[in-house]
């Protein structure tokens, strides 16, 4: 039984990639240490893994709770400690008084330096401490190049990781019934949009699942499922519970705002 048909066929790649990562691991009898992977490839990883006699493996994403993590894969007769996932925290210095940063701004900074979304993990607002943990080996250059955040002029510091502020992720449940289980009647159902918004927002590239950016309005949203719609927030496919009696799918979901 191939494992490639518990997953979708744009996820491929991302399962090849992990069985090399784990092939490594046994050949050479040595860690291998990844990128953050968002909590779908975290999911991957462990379905793909699981529990194999000679590779072990764990995550972190630089404190409890959080969603990003890198991952550390590694040769049974080694333990994983916190300093091998090589991660920084920092604290973003700016003008509380005069300027508002938000979570976007933030990451579209960190963006347009021109790295990979996988070197950094959450970034966390809580009041007006703004944070972001990123991999040790792009700090420095962070240090460097990071001097703006939107308009504001930054300064940065490095904290411990225990500094970390929190935020409490807040789901409100919800039950919902959907003629379909495609991508915009969900969108509608979740969001309380007409189908013809949720279709704009999806060919627009606005529409995220597990993460990635899905364009095509057909496609077929399952359990466990993270949706997030620019400007709307975040749902979660809780479960499924099979049809009423017109045909339609009962659905438990979460939505966070």
């Amino acid at each position: 039984m191939s494992i490639y048909q518990h997953f979708r066929p744009e996820e491929r790649e991302f399962i090849d990639q992990v069985i090399n990562w784990k092939e490594y691991v046994e050949q050479n009898y040595a860690p291998k240490l990844t990128d953050f992977l968002d909590p779908r490839e975290q999911q991957i990883l462990s379905t793909v893994i699981g529990k194999h006699p000679d590779v072990k493996w764990e995550l972190f994403g630089g404190a409890p709770g959080t969603e990003r993590k890198r991952a550390f894969l590694y040769p049974e007769y080694m333990e994983a400690k916190v300093e091998d996932f090589q991660i920084k925290l920092f604290g973003i210095d700016y003008a509380k008084k005069f300027v508002n940063i938000e979570h976007r701004q933030v990451l579209g900074s960190l963006m347009s330096l021109g790295l990979k979304r996988g070197k950094f993990g959450d970034i966390l607002i809580e009041g007006d401490v703004v944070q972001f943990f990123a991999a040790d080996e792009i700090a420095d250059y962070i240090r460097l190049q990071l001097e703006s955040i939107g308009r504001a002029s930054i300064g940065l510091s490095e904290l411990p990781l225990e500094n970390a502020v929190i935020s409490a992720e807040n789901w409100n449940e919800m039950n919902t019934t959907v003629s379909s289980l495609r991508l915009d009647t969900v969108i509608s159902a979740l969001f309380n949009l007409s189908r013809q918004k949720s279709q704009l927002l999806i060919q627009h590239g606005q529409v995220k699942v597990n993460w990635t950016a899905i364009e095509n309005t057909a496609f077929e949203c399952g359990e466990g499922d993270v949706i997030s719609a620019r400007g709307y927030g975040r749902a979660k496919i809780i479960t499924i519970e099979g049809k009423t009696k017109k045909d339609k799918y009962r659905v438990i979901a979460g939505r966070k705002k």
